[in-house]
């Protein structure tokens, strides 16, 4: 079968297959040949839940010609330069018929391959015909094999050129109810469930898991053709990840759960480290991460620099390159992005950001509306449903307001806010949190806020974030009050909220990774409000924070840290309070470390700060410390704008205390005698 380097790096229903080099030796070639036969048979036992018909007579076609193959290796034919020309072709065609095989047999791409299913009989009739071609200009005649063998071979070829290789009609049918649907979503009429559920049997998508692989692979797919120049098919992709949305929707009463046995992308983190994720040119973590001829992998940027200084190999072994093709990694960049998400790093902001623009609109007219739809159904649900329906679609909520800006806007337009903020209330921990986890994705959209405070939203988020029944909705909370805090009245209201900042303090000191890093940015947040300041420092954040960035190990989290104290150090009162915690030398330690350019930023703000309303005494221990004048010199030439100011106030600074100290020295050690000053009449 197929590496899974393979289904990493290939787009489905591409077939990057490589002919087989001219000095090939006859019994290698015979070996992978039967190699490859023995691969596509094996697809027998597969499911093909469209294009059955021409993948079952494709995989008949090549059993058959193994034989062959087997009973040229066993007798030891001596094959002449004609034999092994045919014999080569072949095996180029098998490569590409295995990946068309692989296509149509794979777990996410059911509706996409069914809607393909033209181009896919077309490629099967292609192939097939490729085969028959490849045996006509055998020499059979030739080759040292039974009589019943040559005519097995001679009637496959036969065959391969009978065979219509045509569309299904049952996959046909199914074609055009998915379109008729799509054409009803354009003319906002509601699909009829029986519809909806015809065309899933026919796919033998049974459940809301399978239905949501299904949804992830379109977006992948959505996400690629958004490269191309061409973006043919990205319109389709959009509204089928609209119709498969809606079904998930609509037809599922329950959300089951991941089989047991499944290899997550979680399990494979595990076993991963930073280093697996570095572009073997730039050592830093791809955000783009395309895979050349050679199979390895580099960011897109740094290997499209190495192209265009002329140097046509590889970087990595200095194979000479035939194509300089790059093909998107998908799977190693979800595997950075979730591993980055997980360790606090930031990950591809770019490209964070023009997808983020995509989801502004949803792509095609039948997306929309579906959408629409489905925002509807959900809050009638939401409104008169059942304990166990309104979970469900608060679940759904939280799902489709996860990434989507067009999602949030469609269902706070629908009035999902006003009966999610009454789930907060629930007895129902999984309730409680799905609705906290559907308004937390909420709040990071505009129209949303000002709807949230308006219903009493603030306070009933602060009640999740002081009583609430998981530690999950006790995150989702802050992280909800940190979004909110972005507009100056709201800023204003939560800090003034009983228990708003109390509540952050505690989740500060008592939450999970995630909670304490949502805690700090809501915190930081109130406390672009002047008037917080006081209300902050007297909850006992410095001496809380100086604690916990002793024990930070994430990235992120000590950041974020030195944002907030940063942010406490600008009035003299925080200033104080930081020195009087004793972490100079911990911030000091920070800079000199191996932290992002944003953390040496915050440091050294925060360093500047304390010189400024703290006193000297700290700015004498900085001075004594040779090394930080290294880390200033470097933030200074490479840092942002704002960094480098601050860095260059404080080189300031302690060029100024140096002069002083020195001209104190000299004053103090020079000895003036009385008795010898000369007077001038």
């Amino acid at each position: 079968m197929r590496s899974n380097h393979d289904a990493f790096t290939r787009r489905i229903l591409t077939f990057p297959a490589s002919r087989p080099c001219q000095s090939i030796s006859p019994v290698t070639l015979l070996d992978s040949l039967i190699t490859l036969s023995s691969d596509i048979s094996k697809y027998k036992s597969k499911t093909f839940f469209s294009n059955n018909r021409n993948a079952r007579q494709s995989i008949l076609l090549v059993e058959v010609l193994s034989i062959f193959f087997e009973e040229i290796h066993e007798n030891q034919s001596c094959l002449s330069d004609s034999s092994v020309l045919s014999l080569s072709e072949l095996h180029f065609i098998f490569q590409k018929l295995r990946f068309l095989l692989d296509d149509c047999a794979r777990e996410g791409a059911r509706l996409w391959i069914l809607m393909e299913s033209a181009h896919v009989a077309c490629h099967f009739r292609i192939l097939i015909r490729a085969v028959a071609t490849a045996l006509d200009v055998l020499p059979l005649f030739s080759i040292h094999v039974s009589m019943e063998t040559k005519e097995s071979t001679q009637l496959v070829m036969k065959q391969a050129l009978k065979l219509k290789f045509e569309v299904d009609p049952v996959d046909e049918s199914a074609s055009n109810d998915v379109l008729l649907i799509l054409s009803q979503f354009k003319k906002r009429i509601v699909p009829d469930s029986s519809d909806l559920r015809r065309v899933l049997k026919h796919l033998a998508i049974r459940s809301w898991s399978e239905c949501q692989k299904e949804i992830k692979f379109l977006e992948s797919e959505a996400d690629v053709e958004q490269l191309t120049s061409e973006k043919r098919d990205l319109s389709l992709l959009f509204s089928l990840i609209g119709f498969m949305t809606y079904c998930r929707g609509v037809l599922f009463d329950s959300i089951d759960k991941k089989n047991d046995n499944t290899y997550s992308s979680g399990d494979v983190i595990r076993y991963l480290n930073c280093e697996d994720f570095k572009c073997p040119i730039s050592l830093e973590i791809m955000s783009d991460p395309v895979t050349i001829q050679t199979g390895h992998t580099y960011d897109r940027s740094s290997i499209l620099k190495w192209f265009q200084s002329r140097n046509p190999t590889c970087p990595k072994t200095g194979e000479k390159l035939k194509n300089k093709d790059m093909v998107p990694n998908l799977a190693l960049k979800q595997l950075i992005s979730q591993y980055c998400c997980e360790n606090g790093i930031p990950f591809n902001e770019k490209r964070a950001k023009k997808n983020t623009t995509m989801t502004v609109i949803a792509g095609s007219i039948a997306a929309e509306e579906s959408m629409k739809m489905l925002a509807n159904f959900l809050v009638s649900k939401l409104e008169h449903g059942s304990g166990e329906e309104r979970n469900k679609a608060a679940f759904e909520i939280r799902v489709l307001t996860k990434s989507s800006i067009f999602n949030r806007s469609c269902l706070a337009d629908s009035g999902a806010i006003p009966h999610l903020l009454n789930l907060l209330s629930s007895t129902s921990s999984l309730t409680q949190e799905n609705s906290m986890a559907a308004v937390f994705n909420l709040s990071k959209h505009s129209m949303s806020k000002t709807i949230i405070v308006q219903y009493s939203g603030v306070e009933s988020i602060v009640e999740v974030l002081k009583k609430g029944l998981k530690m999950e909705a006790k995150q989702h909370a802050a992280g909800a009050l940190f979004y909110l805090a972005s507009v100056e009245e709201y800023r204003i209201l939560i800090g003034e909220t009983p228990g708003a900042i109390s509540g952050l303090m505690e989740l500060l000191r008592d939450g999970s990774e995630r909670g304490k890093k949502n805690a700090l940015v809501a915190i930081f947040g109130l406390l672009m409000y002047s008037d917080h300041h006081w209300r902050v420092l007297s909850s006992g954040l410095v001496p809380l924070v100086a604690n916990l960035l002793k024990s930070f190990e994430r990235e992120d989290l000590v950041t974020d840290s030195l944002a907030v104290l940063g942010t406490i150090a600008e009035k003299q009162d925080g200033a104080i309070a930081i020195l009087r915690s004793g972490i100079l030398p911990l911030v000091v330690e920070i800079l000199n470390s191996s932290i992002s350019k944003a953390g040496k930023e915050y440091c050294v703000a925060l360093l500047l700060a304390l010189c400024v309303n703290g006193g000297g005494d700290e700015v004498l221990i900085l001075a004594k410390n040779p090394s930080i004048m290294a880390a200033l010199n470097s933030l200074l030439a490479e840092g942002t704008s704002r960094g480098s100011k601050k860095a260059s106030s404080l080189i300031r600074l302690l060029h100024e205390f140096h002069e002083r100290s020195s001209s104190s020295v000299l004053i103090t050690n020079t000895d003036f005698p009385r008795d010898q000053f000369v007077r001038v009449w």
